[in-house]
């Protein structure tokens, strides 16, 4: 059964269709999600979804884009929700240096705040990295990220930046990003990517994969990516979903 390990089903994208959306996922055949609460709105919305469904997961924390919101008590807040049993990681957060939202320098203070924490509770951390892939390999290691390990969602950085990022206990994730033809340097890393490190995601309703690029994701759509990367490591669709299944199993501590 597939595991979509990044997916943002609270988003106002799905408020017409979200008791739809989540059952075309199940009968796509993923049995697991994990839902993104990345900021004061969606951490809440983002509970509610874990708490009514079960088999969908949370992870909560403050995304970059978002980091100038960040208040005090925010952080303790995001302790109190890990305690939580559908709380499974802190993420997404890290650098994103498209969107002039947040300066630099705030991005850094809560990234490194919430490495810290997750350090402290014992949890993975899920990574956003948009043109950042230098002071995020430098900041992972200066805040000894390796300590908990985690994921580095939709990857788009290149195998030297993979290989840094595994060498510190990460998993990588690929989404429909791959399904694209002009995609060469992700479907390059994913083809070297130990299969013991490899996720799958859809980041829905966001990096629709082909043919519906252009279109909202969602969840079902990792059937997509799951085919598309059996096929760049020469496998059947049925191991490369074991394979992944198992690896969001293991790394988020889901039985």
């Amino acid at each position: 059964m597939l595991f979509d390990t990044h997916t943002h089903l609270d988003a106002p994208q799905f408020d017409e269709d979200r008791e739809e959306t989540i059952a075309r996922a199940l009968e796509a055949g993923v049995s697991r999600m994990i839902n993104i609460g990345f900021n004061r709105e969606t951490i809440p919305t983002t509970m509610k979804l874990a708490e009514t469904y079960d088999f969908i997961y949370a992870a909560v924390g403050w995304h970059p884009v978002d980091a100038i919101t960040m208040e005090e008590g925010d952080l303790e807040w995001i302790a109190s929700l890990c305690s939580h049993e559908k709380v499974v990681a802190i993420g997404e957060i890290g650098l994103d240096y498209h969107w002039d939202t947040s300066p630099k320098e705030v991005q850094h203070r809560v990234l490194r705040s919430q490495i810290g924490l997750a350090r402290e509770l014992r949890m993975p951390i899920v990574i956003h990295n948009r043109d950042a892939h230098e002071d995020i390999v430098k900041i992972l290691k200066e805040e000894k990220a390796h300590e908990v390990g985690g994921v580095m969602h939709s990857f788009s950085g290149s195998w030297e930046t993979a290989k840094l990022c595994l060498d510190m206990g990460f998993h990588i994730s690929f989404g429909g990003p791959i399904t694209f033809k002009n995609a060469k340097q992700p479907k390059e890393v994913l083809a070297k990517v130990p299969l013991d490190r490899l996720l799958i995601e859809t980041d829905s309703p966001y990096l629709t994969p082909h043919p519906f690029r252009g279109k909202r994701n969602e969840s079902a759509y990792v059937k997509l990516v799951a085919e598309t990367a059996a096929e760049i490591r020469g496998m059947s669709f049925d191991e490369l979903v074991q394979i992944t299944t198992k690896n969001a199993l293991e790394r988020f501590g889901i039985s």
